[in-house]
């Protein structure tokens, strides 16, 4: 994928998979193993939701399971890596809107994603709004 392409629902989702299996997975179950509980873990939740936000900025864009798939975050001029507060913006404030939504947020975005050309869902559209100067 050249640096001005968008990734698509697919090779999104298989990111988000890679992601899930290679740091959520063996987080929860060594959480697990230290405090006994192995279902919605708050301490894995807290890390893994760090590492959504923190691992993009200091990695130009990238997490595991993007640098896998060969795709990366981007800021919409598709020139700089995203910072702080734009990984804040796509994941919290756009994490609030899907639950405020009850999921309706997420399946809009799978929807942006598969049919605008652009391949841009909500939160990087909140990214880009709210950070705009």
């Amino acid at each position: 994928m050249t640096d001005n392409q968008v990734a698509g629902f697919w090779i999104r989702l298989g990111a988000n998979i890679l992601d899930g299996l290679i740091v959520s997975l063996p987080l929860t179950i060594i959480a697990g193993l230290i405090t006994g509980n192995y279902e919605n873990e708050p301490i894995s939740n807290l890390i893994f939701g760090l590492y959504g936000i923190l691992v993009p900025v200091y990695w130009n864009g990238y997490t595991i399971g993007k640098r896998m798939c060969g795709i990366r975050i981007r800021k919409f001029d598709f020139l700089e890596p995203p910072g702080l507060g734009t990984m804040l913006l796509r994941n919290l404030v756009a994490g609030i809107v899907y639950a405020l939504t009850l999921g309706i947020g997420i399946i809009v975005s799978i929807f942006m994603v598969a049919l605008r050309e652009d391949k841009r869902s909500l939160h990087d559209f909140i990214a880009l709004y709210m950070t705009r100067e």
